[in-house]
């Protein structure tokens, strides 16, 4: 399941923000931690409150540094896309841990109860993985490197193919 999480929650993010500063490498990381319970089930990465518990240590450990602040929020975003995408909130002593009390239910990982339908998902990850490779331009090395890199687009690719959508919005009738 890692395309599924990775390539979704970085064309998630994409989509959103449309940020070319973004690092997408934090965004799909903290989109992939959640998988680090696969051997034991559902746990602390699967609630809401770790997220926001992740979320607020960015806030606090960022404060008056918003160049780090804004590389950093990629994690806990990335960790809320992965219970979107995961569907964590089907299990709501789960999802809402500790409210219901401090025992997770003993039960398999919601990836491995999925069966044959995780691997539909993942590829799909894998399908929006090629897209995001033609999105943003990763067929250019210096893209590719500068993406490995610092996590971040080529301004220039993502400038001319937001004037190319306007032009082609425009010409319509």
């Amino acid at each position: 399941m890692v395309f599924w999480f990775a390539a979704c929650s970085a064309a998630i993010v994409w989509l959103v923000f449309q940020s070319p500063a973004f690092d997408y490498r934090l965004v799909m990381a903290g989109s992939l931690l959640g998988l680090v319970e696969l051997p034991f089930g559902p746990g602390p990465f699967q609630s809401l409150s770790l997220s926001v518990l992740v979320l607020g240590a960015v806030m606090v450990g960022t404060i008056g540094r918003r160049l780090s602040r804004r590389k950093w929020l990629g994690v806990p975003i990335g960790m809320f896309l992965h219970l979107v995408l995961n569907g964590a909130w089907s299990s709501h002593r789960v999802f809402w841990w500790p409210l219901f009390g401090i025992e997770l239910p003993g039960q398999r990982a919601m990836v491995i109860d999925r069966g044959v339908w995780s691997v539909v998902l993942e590829a799909a990850g894998v399908l929006v993985g090629i897209w995001l490779w033609g999105e943003f331009g990763f067929s250019d090395r210096g893209r590719r490197q500068r993406f490995l890199r610092t996590g971040q687009l080529d301004r220039s690719f993502v400038g001319a193919r937001r004037q190319i959508a306007n032009q082609d919005t425009e010409s319509q009738p």
